[in-house]
């Protein structure tokens, strides 16, 4: 009877502890957000490379232009929203992600449709982009994909090119890419390097006095009828024969997010021509 009484426990006890873990598992997944909305760009990047697709239920205006964002074949699957809590209000959303400063009223309005914010800082350095990447995929419950993106970003920080050329990375109206910041790391990670203390905004006579062997031109809306594309430097550029130009997609280098990492490969091997 001992024997019989003591076998009943312990199945009891394998059972209980089988229907717990079942409880724990149930309820881990229902934590995991199904109703994603992003309502920033650079959220926009983040989300649409760390989500899995179904979780995505909206992304900003912006992510779904051709113009804008390099990813915009994808946002275009989702629906689209303006930047703000209230244009996805009736999408019912359980998780809002945005970034920049915090908002009172955008959080107190997410909180009465029952919504989860995160808003991540903008980033200044990678450390900054990839703690973002990090908490942004234990939110979303895609640690693996997570880590998948770091390593990425870090086997490129690994094999930056060890001996960096002279260049510029220039973009509309003679705007670069100022000391420290996030897009000049980037730029290092191509093996360019900028002359120091430019500021962000290159003046069109330095082109004359002290070209530069190499210009990364980025070609955001390259083709259109605005101000910034008729710069005097893009002209001198154009007629030196002492500048090589290469050509970079301009719209990875807006949020100076993940989307780069295989702009950075290519410019690699297009300089190394």
């Amino acid at each position: 009877m001992r024997r019989r009484a003591a076998r009943f426990t312990r199945a009891c006890v394998f059972a209980s502890a089988i229907s717990l873990a079942g409880m724990a598992a149930s309820a881990a997944a229902a934590a995991v957000p199904q109703r994603v909305a992003s309502l920033n760009l650079c959220t926009d990047e983040l989300v649409l490379l760390i989500a899995a697709p179904e979780q995505i239920l909206s992304v900003t205006h912006l992510a779904r232009s051709r113009h804008e964002f390099a990813l915009w074949r994808t946002a275009r699957r989702y629906r689209a929203n303006d930047g703000s809590v209230v244009s996805v209000a009736g999408l019912h959303p359980d998780l809002i992600v945005t970034m920049g400063g915090p908002g009172r009223d955008r959080e107190r309005l997410a909180r009465r449709i029952g919504a989860k914010v995160i808003t991540l800082p903008f980033p200044q350095s990678f450390n900054d982009l990839e703690s973002a990447i990090d908490q942004l995929a234990n939110a979303l419950g895609r640690e693996a994909r997570g880590r998948q993106l770091l390593a990425a970003l870090r086997g490129l920080r690994l094999s930056r090119p060890r001996t960096p050329v002279e260049g510029l990375f220039l973009s509309s109206g003679g705007l670069s890419l100022a000391d420290g910041s996030l897009g000049a790391q980037w730029l290092s990670l191509v093996g360019v390097e900028q002359p120091r203390n430019l500021g962000a905004r290159i003046a069109a006579e330095r082109l004359l006095t002290d070209p530069p062997p190499l210009v990364l031109r980025s070609d955001y809306r390259n083709q259109q009828a605005a101000r910034g594309n008729f710069w005097p430097g893009f002209r001198l550029i154009d007629e030196s024969r002492e500048i090589r130009t290469v050509a970079t997609d301009g719209r990875r280098w807006t949020c100076a997010g993940p989307t780069l990492i295989p702009e950075i490969l290519r410019l690699r091997r297009e300089i190394a021509r």
